[in-house]
């Protein structure tokens, strides 16, 4: 049985938050979902495709991730990650979609 931080997170796990969401450039009816930490220093991306959207599936805003799993940010990206990664938090709850 694991562990449970505060905000119904698996203890290990971050939280991170939707910050680009892009086609995928080589391969077709791809999109790419990038999720960062609030400090843009590591982030997730989860790729679904294309036709899954057709049900009109939403997308969560935040998800919550073990630590290991997640990517160190490039410098390019890391301030930017993190100024959406901020504003998404101040605008939504966790468990909302858009």
């Amino acid at each position: 049985m694991s562990a449970r931080s505060g905000d119904g997170q698996d203890e290990g796990d971050e939280r991170v938050w939707l910050v680009e969401r892009t086609y995928g450039d080589d391969e077709l009816n791809l999109i790419i979902l990038v999720y960062a930490t609030a400090d843009g220093e590591g982030y997730f991306r989860k790729e679904r495709a294309l036709t899954s959207f057709d049900d009109e599936r939403e997308t969560p805003v935040s998800l919550s991730v073990p630590a290991d799993e997640l990517g160190g940010t490039d410098d390019r990206d890391r301030e930017r990650y993190a100024a959406e990664a901020t504003r998404m938090a101040e605008v939504h709850d966790p468990d909302d979609t858009v």
